[in-house]
């Protein structure tokens, strides 16, 4: 019985020394590795996000809209706009979707990958990819464009494809503007070597 309580007793002394130096291995591990651990690392990737979006001034999906001389309703929709820092008048946007109204009913959507408006000039260029859908049926296809804010015009950069209602349209160019005579109405104007394939079936 003696030879019992001795064996524990010294198990209990022994168990207080060790416990304690165990402990203390324990947290003096915990706090190298945690020493080995570099908060500086992820502070660059915030610091390039914030400064870039403070520099850029980026504006997600503004819209402009306004009414024309002529009596046109535009409106231009865009994912997200950047003004210019050396030209407050100016704006580049992606994915934009513009929209021309005219007083008799007729309607031109525009929809460009990029585009500028600048509003002291009162001008929209669309690049990047250009596609016109009007009222009437057709849908044209060019790499540019460039219409009026203040008046019901626009024409494109460059050559055209276009389908509707007579077939499918090969031109070097298209305008839109207003047609003489008819007050509030406008029409679309295909020029610079037209080819027309003619399709009866519409």
């Amino acid at each position: 019985m003696t030879t019992y309580d001795n064996s524990y007793s010294r198990f209990i002394a022994w168990t207080k020394v060790i416990l304690p130096i165990v402990a203390l291995g324990i947290l003096s591990t915990m706090f190298l590795f945690s020493r080995n651990i570099d908060p500086s690392l992820s502070i660059p990737y915030a610091k390039v996000d914030v400064e870039g979006l403070a520099r850029e001034q980026r504006i997600g999906a503004p819209n402009y809209a306004g009414v024309t001389e002529d009596g046109s309703a535009i409106s231009i929709i865009a994912q997200s706009a950047r003004p210019d820092p050396d030209n407050p008048d100016t704006i580049t946007a992606t994915d934009l979707t513009t929209t021309i109204e005219d007083a008799t009913g007729g309607r031109v959507d525009i929809a460009a990958n990029n585009g500028v408006i600048d509003t002291g000039q009162q001008v929209v260029t669309l690049q990047g990819g250009v596609q016109i859908e009007t009222s009437t049926g057709y849908v044209i296809n060019t790499s540019g464009l460039t219409a009026a804010l203040n008046e019901t015009r626009a024409q494109t950069d460059g050559t055209v494809t276009a389908t509707g209602p007579l077939g499918t349209l090969e031109a070097g160019q298209m305008l839109l503007e207003r047609e003489n005579g008819a007050k509030g109405a406008h029409l679309l104007v295909f020029k610079g070597g037209v080819k027309l394939v003619y399709d009866p079936k519409g």
